[in-house]
């Protein structure tokens, strides 16, 4: 599959780690948000070697295939390569956008995150194809998290030119709050990889996000 960037639809975001719904559903509980609407992934394994982060994406890969849906690899550009996933996510921590990009070439994706207006700016000035914003409510997966108010995401979306999508503590209860903020997707992981039933979970996200 290539998909380039220009193609892609963020609506709906799934950052999914085993950490929240365990290992043995989690392959199952990836298929089932694609079936119930997520339009993009991201394999986001923080407690895993190299190894079996390997192992984990080739298995992943070869669902985001069969459906036909963009395949994102958390920090780990070696990995992304390895199993020709779609692009990469790039925290401060990581690589620069720009030596990312001299091993990813120019049809891989890469995205970055952003708390503020300074960070989004830079990160569409170092080339990044979208950026994800937030904390944009509390969140359990990353507690030390500031929370971005939506002001400040309606101020990136007016400076910057590439794709937004907000992440942190959006669930069903929340996601309405995000309504004129003009965002181009909602990433979540515990409204999804931590409900009973990830399909329904998913199609309601995705039916509110299409109403914001």
């Amino acid at each position: 599959m290539n998909i380039k960037t220009k193609d892609i639809d963020y609506s709906l975001y799934l950052v999914a780690g085993s950490d929240i719904c365990g290992y043995d559903k989690f392959l199952d509980y990836i298929e089932q948000a694609i079936l119930g609407g997520v339009t993009v992934v991201q394999l986001r394994e923080k407690q895993a070697n190299g190894r079996e982060l390997y192992e984990t994406a080739v298995k992943v890969r070869e669902l985001t295939e069969r459906y036909n849906i963009p395949l994102i690899i958390n920090d780990r550009v070696d990995i992304a390569l390895a199993v020709g996933a779609d692009g990469v996510h790039l925290g401060q921590s990581d690589l620069p956008c720009h030596i990312a990009r001299k091993i990813l070439g120019n049809d891989k994706i890469i995205g970055l995150s952003a708390r503020n207006i300074e960070r989004a700016i830079e990160a569409d000035r170092s080339g990044a194809d979208y950026l994800g914003v937030g904390a944009m409510f509390p969140t359990s997966t990353k507690t030390d998290a500031k929370v971005v108010t939506p002001s400040v995401i309606k101020e990136i979306k007016n400076k910057i030119k590439i794709p937004v999508v907000a992440i942190g503590g959006i669930n069903l209860d929340n996601i309405d709050k995000l309504n004129g903020c003009g965002i181009d997707g909602a990433a979540v992981v515990s409204a999804i990889m931590g409900s009973e039933f990830p399909r329904k979970s998913a199609k309601e996200l995705i039916e509110k996000f299409r109403m914001l």
